[in-house]
Formats: C-alpha cells, sequence, structure tokens
C-alpha cells in the first residue's frame, strides 16, 4: 500500500533555491534513507512531509486515515510528568478502554442485572466485543512495551517516578524517541535519531527498526546504522533528487558506477559530435562533399546533447601531519580512578598504547570515556593511581562539545591568533581545504552551525602536527563525505591515535584496537569493532552456560555443555573461515592489481630501455604471480571446506 507520494516538489527561501522536481514515495514497511551534505535540504524535506513546514510548488499525496510520526533533529521531551506516567499518556485511550471493562464487569456481578436475561445479554455482547478491541489494540501488554522501549533505550537503571524535567538534553532526546516508537505510526519520520545513543543503544533501536510494522524515512549520518536498517536511498545533491535501491553501502558503489558510466557515454558523444563537426567544417564548402556535410549537420542538430555529469560537490580535502616521531611506547596507565570532583565513576584502569596504534575506546554512557580523555590531557586530576607519556609525545586534542570554539572572533583571525607566522594567503588555504571560502571567513565563530565548528576545530588540530591524536567524537556533525575524508586522513596519519565515537562504521575503518571502559577498569580487544562484537557475543554466551551448569549439575546438563562447546567451536572454525577467505580475496585483488601494473610499466618506453629497472620490475612481477597462485590455492581449498 502507497502511504505517501511527494511529486514534483519545490522549496525555496526568500530568493534561494532549496528543493526542486523533488519525486519521492514511501510504502508499507519500505525503509528509506534520505543522505546528502549538510545544508542540501534533508531537515527541509522532512519538516515538509510532516506537514510542519509548507512549500512553494508540487503535491503531496497521502491517504486517510494514514499516520505519521515525525521526530525532529535534537527535540527533547518537556514535560512536567514522571518518565512512566509520560510514556503512560500514549495509551490513553487503552486506559479508557481498561476501565470501561472494569465497570461492564461490576455491571455483570449486579444481581438485578442477572435477573433481566435481555439486559445480561446486552452487557456480555458489548463486554465481548470491547474485550476483543482490547486485546487487538495492545491492551494486555502495553506496559510490558513500555518497560521494553525504556529498557531498550538504556533507563532501566532510572526510577520510573523520576520527573523529565530534572533529565539531561540527551535524556529527554531519547525519551521523545521512544514516546514516537509507542505510538506505532503507519510512517515513520526520524531527523538524526542515533544522537545521543551509545553503541548497545544503537544495536538495539537497529533491531527494533528492521521488525518495524510500518514504514520508516530516515535522515542520519551513521553509516552502519543505515546499512542495518534500510533498503532504499535517496540522494538530495544541488537541489535535485535521485532513487538508489539497497542499503547505503550499495548506493556509494552505485553512484560511483554511475557515474563512471554516464562520464563514458558522455565521452563518446563529445568524440562522436567533434568528428562530425569537424566533418562539416572541411566538407560543407566543397561542391563535391556538401550534400554529405549537410546531412551530417542534420544528424548534429537532431542529437540529444548531453551534460557533461556531474561529480561529488566540493569535500573538504585535509590531512594531519607530524613534526617529529614519538619512542614506542605512547602512554602508559596504572590503576587510574577517574571523576568530578572526587566522585568516583570507574577505577582500576591500565592500558598501555604504543606507537602507530589507533584505539577505540568504548563503553555506555556515562561511565567515563570522556572523563578519561580529559585526565589524560590534564583538564581533570587522576582521583587515584598515574599515567605517563612517553618520550616526545604532543598530544593534539579534540573535544566533542567545540567548547573552545565559543569566541567572538572571526574564522579567519581565530586560526591566524594561534599561528601568527603564518601568512594570510596560507591560513586561507587551509580554511579553504575544510570549505570555508570567500566571506565565510569573515563569520563570527560563536554564530557557526555544528558542522562549521566541527571543521574549524579539526581545522587547528591539523596546524598542531600533533603525534598523538585524543578525539572525543570527532564524526559529530560531520556529514557523510566529511565523514569519509577524516577517515581517511586518520587511516594515512603515521601516529598514534586514541578515540571515543558511537560511529560504528568509523570505528571499523580506522581502528587496530578495542579498549573497553567499565566500572571496574578497561579490557583490550585485539581488532575492529565487529571483532570485538563478536568476542563480547562469545563471553557473553560462554557466561549464560556456566550459569545453566551452576543451576544443574546433572549428566544432561554436562552433556548439553560438551554439546554447546562443540557447535560453538565450529562456527568459530566457520567464522575464522570466512574471514580468512575475505582477506584473501582483497590481496587478490591488490595482486592482480600490481601484475597489471607492472606490465603497464614494462611497456613504457623510457623503462624498457633500463634493463636494471626491466630486472627489478620483472622479479618483482614473477614474485607477485607466485603469491597469487599460492593465494589462489589456498582459497580454493578454503572454499571447497
Amino acid at each position: 500500500m502507497i502511504l505517501l507520494q511527494v511529486n514534483q516538489l519545490e522549496k525555496n527561501f526568500g530568493a534561494d533555491l532549496i528543493l526542486s522536481n523533488i519525486k519521492l514515495e514511501l510504502q508499507t514497511r519500505d525503509r528509506i534513507a534520505l543522505v546528502g551534505r549538510n545544508g542540501a535540504g534533508k531537515s527541509t524535506l522532512l519538516k515538509i512531509i510532516a506537514g510542519q513546514m509548507s512549500y512553494d510548488s508540487g503535491d503531496i499525496i497521502k491517504p486517510k486515515g494514514v499516520t505519521i510520526g515525525y521526530l525532529a533533529q535534537n527535540t527533547g521531551l518537556e514535560s512536567d510528568l514522571t518518565i512512566w506516567d509520560e510514556m503512560l499518556a500514549v495509551f490513553a485511550h487503552l486506559q479508557k478502554q481498561e476501565k470501561e471493562l472494569r465497570r461492564l464487569e461490576g455491571q455483570m456481578s449486579d444481581p438485578a442485572a442477572m435477573k433481566n436475561h435481555d439486559e445480561y445479554e446486552r452487557i456480555l455482547r458489548e463486554y465481548d466485543n470491547l474485550q476483543v478491541q482490547f486485546k487487538e489494540q495492545g491492551g494486555y501488554q502495553y506496559e510490558a512495551d513500555i518497560r521494553s522501549v525504556l529498557h531498550g533505550l538504556n533507563f532501566q537503571s532510572f526510577s520510573y517516578d523520576t520527573k523529565i524535567s530534572t533529565l539531561s538534553g540527551g535524556q529527554k532526546t531519547r525519551l521523545a524517541l521512544g514516546k514516537l516508537l509507542l505510538t506505532k505510526p503507519d510512517m515513520l519520520i526520524l531527523d538524526e535519531p542515533t544522537n545521543h545513543l551509545d553503541i548497545d543503544t544503537l544495536s538495539w533501536l537497529e533491531q527494533y527498526l528492521q521488525g518495524y510494522d510500518g514504514a520508516i524515512l530516515i535522515v542520519s549520518h551513521d553509516r552502519y546504522f543505515l546499512d542495518k536498517v534500510v533498503s532504499q536511498v535517496y540522494e538530495i545533491s544541488r537541489h535535485q533528487i535521485r532513487k538508489y535501491p539497497g542499503n547505503y553501502s550499495a548506493y556509494l558503489d552505485q553512484k560511483a558506477a554511475n557515474f563512471e558510466r554516464e562520464m563514458k557515454q558522455y565521452e563518446k558523444q563529445q568524440e562522436e559530435v567533434s568528428k562530425l563537426q569537424d566533418f562539416i567544417q572541411r566538407n560543407l564548402a566543397r561542391a563535391s562533399t556538401t550534400k554529405r556535410a549537410q546531412s551530417r549537420r542534420k544528424q548534429l542538430e537532431r542529437m540529444e546533447l548531453m551534460d557533461r555529469p556531474l561529480g561529488d560537490e566540493k569535500s573538504a580535502s585535509f590531512g594531519f601531519h607530524i613534526e617529529r616521531q614519538t619512542g614506542n611506547e605512547v602512554l602508559n596507565a596504572d590503576s587510574l580512578a577517574i571523576g568530578y570532583k572526587g566522585e568516583e565513576v570507574s577505577r582500576n584502569i591500565s592500558f598501555r598504547i604504543t606507537r602507530g596504534e589507533s584505539i577505540a575506546l568504548v563503553g555506555p554512557n556515562g561511565i567515563g570515556k570522556s572523563t578519561l580523555l580529559k585526565t589524560i590531557i590534564h583538564k581533570l586530576p587522576p582521583i587515584t593511581g598515574n599515567f605517563l607519556p612517553g618520550s616526545n609525545v604532543l598530544i593534539g586534542y579534540y573535544d566533542q562539545q567545540q567548547a573552545e570554539l565559543s569566541s567572538n572572533k572571526r574564522v579567519l583571525n581565530e586560526l591566524w591568533d594561534e599561528y601568527p607566522l603564518k601568512t594570510e594567503k596560507e591560513i586561507r588555504t587551509v580554511l579553504g581545504n575544510f570549505l570555508f571560502s570567500g566571506d565565510d571567513v569573515l563569520k563570527i565563530v560563536s554564530t557557526l552551525s555544528g558542522g562549521e565548528k566541527a571543521r574549524l576545530a579539526l581545522a587547528k588540530l591539523m596546524l598542531q602536527n600533533a603525534n598523538f591524536l585524543i578525539l572525543d567524537e570527532p564524526t559529530n556533525h560531520l556529514d557523510l563525505d566529511s565523514k569519509e575524508i577524516l577517515e581517511n586522513a586518520l587511516i594515512d596519519y603515521p601516529g598514534t591515535i586514541l578515540f571515543v565515537s558511537h560511529d560504528r562504521y568509523f570505528i571499523n575503518r580506522i581502528t587496530t584496537k578495542v579498549l573497553e571502559l567499565s566500572k571496574d577498569g578497561a579490557t583490550e580487544y585485539l581488532g575492529d569493532y565487529d571483532y570485538f562484537v563478536e568476542k563480547k557475543q562469545e563471553q557473553e554466551e560462554l557466561r549464560a552456560l556456566d550459569l545453566a551448569e551452576k543451576a544443574s549439575s546433572t549428566r544432561p546438563a554436562t552433556q548439553e555443555k560438551n554439546n554447546y562447546q562443540l557447535d560453538k567451536e565450529a562456527k568459530k572454525i566457520e567464522r575464522q573461515r570466512q574471514r580468512r577467505l575475505e582477506e584473501i580475496e582483497k590481496q587478490i585483488e591488490t595482486l592482480e592489481a600490481q601484475i597489471e601494473e607492472y606490465a603497464e610499466l614494462l611497456c613504457d618506453p623510457e623503462i624498457y630501455q633500463n634493463h636494471e629497472k626491466v630486472m627489478e620490475i620483472t622479479q618483482k612481477s614473477d614474485k607477485a604471480k607466485v603469491d597469487l597462485d599460492e593465494l589462489v590455492e589456498e582459497w580454493t581449498d578454503l572454499a571447497d571446506e
């Protein structure tokens, strides 16, 4: 069933065109992501669809009775009620039905009503009908639904009698999301729902949305989340919209393939046009060939010329460099206890960071991740324990709140005042790489948007040339393209990185080790985020098995554990096999590209005349071919298992 159609919609803000010829359709159980640069008009389109904003032309068609639930970006729940009473308000209609059922039950037990057969039958019929309706609408489970959602959104440690007015902004935002989920509208419109959610809560939300009965339209910068949830992507770029089937990763692949195909078609047509124009120019004046030239000219006039495909819009462009390298040991923490004003949030933290590592610090909200980073950079004192930086360590720190970027300076002066020896041209060039061009550099820092402040903070960080980067939520406020640029810069960074992030896609790309923080210490996992999740699941399974064994010491339980262990070991071996297959495929792809590159080099006249160079390249090519044969053989053996 079609729930919503948007046809040829246009929106302007004054003289500025925001959206043009927008077409979009939502059907039942559609999972759609809306992507595009910051400022492209994504939130504007969501507000228009939700009826929160007007539009200039076009049509929005919605069948009568279709309900829409809309959660704006960073919208907190403002209420004087308790957490439980506010969630309970969603089910006021069921509470009313429940009271009516109790009233009818009272009438049925009334001796006077029981004597009047017809009246008693009427009450019974009314009670039966209302009870069926109450059950179908979830009357017997709505309290369980409330507890489930509150638990999933990490409110299990709160008293449900807590007043909402006493909660933080992030907690109010999570409650607003929870209340919207409980209403179960036909169409959920979510603008950045993953803000203020820790990784466990994100995982719960993904599973919840995957099983949601209605349609979902999402704007999010969390690529891991989008890959898990959506099955269609609409991209807004240069005021237009384009549809791509599949999740976010599929959209990236299709977008790149489309651009390459369209560019080839355009270049082929341009070559044909050039040949026609050349023929016309050379033959139009000659009597013997003028008719053919005129025919070519008509052919050229009839040709529908393609526009040159538009590549990606301008992206930030930067890299991180270091002035000097650190020693092998960058930081050593021993039995640290951290917190604020003597109040401990985590203790017994010990870990070691060595040169070149990229370490993700993970854990639930409130466990002290940002506190640990601030302790390391001496913004907070440790409560007990100590930490020792290695030799030549120069720390560059990125604050998730950009708390230090609240000055009334212009953007240009914010950077120039810290690096006065650089010329204005050099400072403007750096700012230009972070998309501050023209009059943008004259904006007042305190008036910048979240995304602009994030880019300015990264510009300042880049100029420090620090060899140890400590980053607190560096991808917050960045659009998807800027996140990818940041990832690539950090992957190429020759120093050491310790960072906090809820962006699992980001963690997977740059992490060499995961450090999980808890109240009683820190645990290391050698690998990326997916490996960390896999190991955690294994630990949970073993813990559950141990509890089951302690509950029963009978032989069947022991046999069950043995069977479980065998099954678990088989699954582990299979995961390792699949991981190795993926590694081999990537290595094969790299070697094939190298062999092709060597073959091209050997055809280069400058190289094949240099016998020493030819011998060197030939040896490298032969070595790559031997390695390739070994990998292909290993892949074949693994694939046949």
